[in-house]
């Protein structure tokens, strides 16, 4: 027991008052012997047996009475056994990702928390709250009020680990009190690392009932037809399959197709066929689980013709000639002498075939090429400058020529899963006809090998970044080397280095991930692009590539949806954008992640925990209490008591 005014204990010297008193009053009688009746004698020694017994009570009593009315206000307490911590500053962690937009035992998960902190929260409790998307410093729950009822779903995965490192970067004298509601769906051990040893950490959890759930990954074209497209969507079942899901198609938000969708098994493809025109929609399906995954906003462009240049001999290049036909492409063939460089910037594929050595001019130009989204093939001369050419290729990524080989090699591997070949197979084919190289200069790479020779050395292999790629052969290719251009592989192989994916094919950005785009677009210094549609505008971080710009979006645009971009009022290109499908999964919890610190279903519970914690229990009005109740135990005393 604790005394918040200790000093009045000094006033307990004033119980020598009634002891002293008490004293006086048992002083000594002197006897007078007046008269000789035996029964008066009796009657007074009865008397005074009776008085003294009255004072001694009377003496107990205003003792104590005395004692518990100055302990009163000395205020005694007892401490809360966490009352040193009563001066922590609190943060609250709100996870707003889409995986809280499933449905607990009273709604959505995340109008439920929000709920719950609106009704629990202390009204004089000063606090500050982060969410994915917003925060709030210094503040009390009247002021926010209106921000939480009005909080959206944030299109960035939760990542707790980038929250707590805001919450320590806000610098005090005092310890913190981090209180975390979240789902924990796709949450990682190592993000709750970040939490200081000294901060008291509560974990809130709330739990879907419905953990099943149908999303779209992906839309993609699965052949390109002459007058069509063949497009792919992917879907995932997380939970039990389901069945007799419906999937709609729209374009420009007019319904195109319309079917029912059978769950077999976790992952599915169907397949649609659309015109060979611009198409600019969404494919949607309805489920049961989250409504933000039932989406998928698309575009494509109506093809253009693709430009091709190749640098090398005209006699090495006549294949390539009937690969890039004039349908789809603008093709050109120039030796190394005639090469105009003004052209190269125009192009969005360049073959460098079998040339001895790059000029330096060249080799500049080339590295701008590909830094503008252009694809660059290469392949290797017989008399090829080894130690030149990856000094060339040094500017483009982790690959190098090594010494060459004079033996014979045949190709026997096919990377499916390659981007290159991706959409080109129906099924892994195993007995196609190996086309093979008489000499071949080794080839290492940190890439996985497009192509590869029996002894699983690369034969063709590519760097990319995410608007162009890097193909490099590991052989020449001419029919005195080799028999690969009567092979049924180089039709696709290079029909497909030469197309650029952000020009021919699905058009779907995820947000928050940062992917650079780049449009045509001939912009004057003063000129920006503008990125909208009916509910949305802003402008993205742009750079000048002379024809183009190349667009990045950082965590824009808020919502997901089909935008148009624009200079001025002319509307150049569509695009469009999704949320990342990375919260689909309700399965997916991490129940472990709490292991180490407190875990509850409620808010409630962290709220009244801290309170009975860190209060002190006050019990200076039980002794007014008792000093009151010895106050008329003395009364009665006086008045009864003979």
């Amino acid at each position: 027991m604790q005394f918040k005014h200790p000093e009045i204990l000094y006033f307990l010297f004033l119980l020598v008052i009634p002891i002293l008193v008490h004293l006086f009053q048992l002083r000594r009688f002197k006897k007078e012997y007046f008269t000789n009746v035996q029964f008066l004698k009796e009657l007074s020694i009865q008397t005074r047996k009776s008085s003294t017994i009255k004072k001694w009570l009377l003496l107990f009593t205003r003792l104590l009475l005395l004692t518990f009315l100055i302990l009163a206000f000395a205020q005694p307490f007892f401490p809360g056994k966490d009352s040193q911590k009563s001066t922590n500053e609190m943060y609250i962690i709100l996870d707003n990702s889409y995986s809280m937009q499933a449905k607990g035992k009273k709604g959505e998960l995340l109008k439920r928390a929000v709920q719950d902190l609106l009704e629990q929260t202390p009204e004089a409790q000063n606090f500050s709250l982060i969410t994915t998307s917003e925060s709030f410093w210094n503040t009390d729950i009247k002021s926010i009020q209106k921000d939480l009822q009005d909080l959206k779903y944030s299109a960035t995965p939760f990542r707790l680990d980038n929250l707590i490192a805001k919450v320590n970067a806000r610098k005090s004298a005092f310890n913190k009190d981090i209180i975390v509601i979240t789902d924990a769906v796709g949450i990682k051990n190592n993000e709750a690392k970040s939490f200081k040893k000294e901060d008291n950490v509560y974990f809130v959890i709330p739990e879907a009932e419905q953990k099943n759930n149908i999303s779209i990954d992906s839309v993609f074209i699965a052949q390109n037809l002459d007058n069509f497209y063949e497009i792919s969507v992917e879907l995932t079942s997380n939970g039990e399959n389901s069945k007799a899901i419906p999937i709609a198609l729209y374009n420009k938000n007019k319904l195109t197709a319309k079917t029912i969708l059978d769950f077999e098994q976790s992952k599915k493809n169907i397949n649609f066929t659309i015109p060979k025109e611009d198409f600019h929609g969404y494919v949607s399906i309805t489920d049961k689980g989250l409504e933000y995954d039932n989406t998928y906003f698309f575009s494509i462009s109506k093809p253009s013709k693709t430009n091709v240049i190749s640098i090398g001999e005209a006699e090495k290049s006549g294949f390539m000639a009937r690969i890039y036909t004039s349908d789809e492409f603008s093709f050109t063939n120039y030796p190394i002498a005639n090469l105009d460089y003004n052209l190269l910037e125009k192009q969005d594929a360049i073959v460098l075939n079998e040339l001895k050595e790059i000029p330096q001019a060249l080799q500049t130009t080339l590295k701008s090429f590909v830094n503008k989204g252009g694809n660059l093939v290469i392949i290797p001369s017989q008399e090829l400058n080894i130690s030149a050419m990856n000094s060339f290729l040094s500017q483009f990524g982790a690959v190098k020529y090594a010494s060459a080989n004079g033996n014979e090699k045949k190709v026997t591997k096919i990377n499916f899963n390659h981007p290159l070949f991706s959409s080109v197979f129906e099924k892994k084919i195993d007995n196609f006809q190996y086309p093979s190289t008489k000499t071949s200069i080794g080839l290492s790479s940190n890439s996985p090998a497009v192509l590869s020779y029996e002894d699983q050395s690369a034969f063709l292999t590519s760097v990319s970044n995410p608007i162009s790629s890097v193909y490099v052969f590991a052989a020449p290719i001419n029919k005195q080397n080799s028999n690969f251009q009567n092979s049924p592989l180089i039709v696709p192989t290079f029909y497909n280095m030469a197309q650029n994916s952000q020009k021919t094919g699905v058009n779907a950005i995820t947000i928050g991930e940062n992917q650079p785009f780049i449009v045509d677009a001939l912009l004057s210094k003063d000129e920006i692009l503008t990125i909208k549609n009916a509910d949305e505008s802003f402008i993205p971080v742009q750079q000048l590539l002379n024809t183009k710009v190349k667009m990045t979006f950082n965590d824009n645009p808020l919502l997901a949806g089909n935008f148009g971009i624009f200079n001025g009022q002319n509307e150049i290109q569509n695009i469009s954008f999704n949320y990342t499908r990375t919260e689909g999964n309700l399965a997916n919890i991490n129940a472990d992640i709490a292991a180490d610190f407190e875990k509850t279903n409620n808010i409630e519970t962290v709220f009244n925990t801290i309170q009975t914690d860190r209060t002190d229990t006050q019990i200076w009005k039980w002794f007014v209490i008792l000093t009151l109740l010895f106050l008329a135990l003395e009364l009665l005393i006086q008045k009864f008591v003979k």
